[in-house]
C-alpha cells in the first residue's frame, strides 16, 4: 500500500503563520496559510496512491480535503506526532507539510515511481537467482527546507523510531534527521530543497516562483489592497 500524508493545522488567525505579522494582519496571514494548504492538497491529489491522509490539528477541515482520510494529530511534540503517523502506515509512505505551496506534484510522483521501479527490478533479479536483489534500492526520500528543516520525508518501510527524539523547529533539524536516517544504515535519496514559508520574504519568494498558485494570488491581492489603502491614507493626510 502506498500512502501520502499532508500534515496541517487549522488556519485560525493568531495561531498560524504569525511570523507573517507584520506586515500582514493575523487574519491575512491565516488567509495566506489557507491558500497554501489548498495548493498542497491539490498537488497531493494529483498523485496516484492507495491512501491519502490529512494529518490535521483542528476542527474545520480545509477545502480540497474531502477525499482524504482525516487523522487527528493528537498531543505531544512534533517529533512524537510525526512518529505516530508513520507507525500507523504500512508500505511506501511520504509525508509533506503545508508550508511549500510551490510543490510540484511531479516530485511526489517520481518518489513513488522510483520505489515501484526498484521493486520491479528487485523481483526480476530475485526470479533470476540474483542474491542481492535489493542492492541499490532507495529506503528513504528526504527534502531539506531552506530554513534548515525538512519539507518531506518518505520511507519505504515506515518506522516512527527514526523520527522520535529528533529536535524540531531548529536550524539543524534537517541535518539531525538525515544523520539519524543514515546512522540506521538506510539508503537516502535527496530531493530538491524547497523554500518553506515562514516570513514575508519567504512568502514573496514562493509567490514569485509559483505565480499561478492560490497562495501567490492571495498574497498579491492582500498586498495590493494594503498598498492601495496606505496610498489612499497618505493622499488624505496630504489634503488635510
Amino acid at each position: 500500500m502506498t500512502t501520502l500524508i499532508v500534515i496541517a493545522k487549522e488556519t485560525i488567525p493568531g495561531k498560524v503563520k504569525t511570523r507573517l505579522h507584520p506586515p500582514l494582519s493575523y487574519e491575512e496571514a491565516a488567509e495566506v496559510a489557507a491558500a497554501a494548504i489548498q495548493d498542497t492538497l491539490a498537488a497531493a491529489s494529483a498523485v496516484d496512491v492507495d491512501r491519502r491522509i490529512l494529518y490535521f490539528d483542528g476542527n474545520l477541515f480545509p477545502p480540497g480535503s474531502e477525499h482524504y482520510e482525516v487523522v487527528p494529530q493528537g498531543t505531544g511534540d512534533l517529533d512524537v506526532r510525526l512518529a505516530h503517523i508513520f507507525d500507523h502506515c504500512t508500505g511506501p509512505t511520504v509525508l509533506i507539510g503545508m508550508d511549500t505551496p510551490q510543490l510540484d506534484a511531479r516530485v511526489l510522483r517520481d518518489m513513488f515511481a522510483q520505489w515501484a521501479a526498484e521493486d520491479e527490478a528487485a523481483t526480476a533479479d530475485a526470479n533470476a537467482g540474483v542474491t542481492d536483489a535489493d542492492a541499490g534500492t532507495t529506503d528513504v526520500f528526504f527534502g531539506f527546507a531552506n530554513d534548515g528543516g525538512f519539507w518531506t520525508l518518505g520511507m519505504r518501510e515506515p518506522d516512527g523510531s527514526l523520527i522520535r527524539g529528533v529536535p524540531m523547529s531548529q536550524d539543524d533539524t534537517g541535518r539531525v534527521q538525515l544523520d539519524r536516517l543514515e546512522a540506521a544504515g538506510l539508503r537516502v535519496s535527496l530531493v530538491p530543497e524547497l523554500v518553506d514559508v515562514d516570513t514575508i520574504d519567504d512568502a514573496r519568494t514562493v509567490a514569485a516562483l509559483a505565480p499561478h498558485t492560490r497562495f501567490a494570488e492571495t498574497l498579491r491581492r492582500i498586498e495590493s489592497t494594503t498598498s492601495a489603502t496606505a496610498e489612499g491614507a497618505r493622499h488624505e493626510h496630504d489634503r488635510n
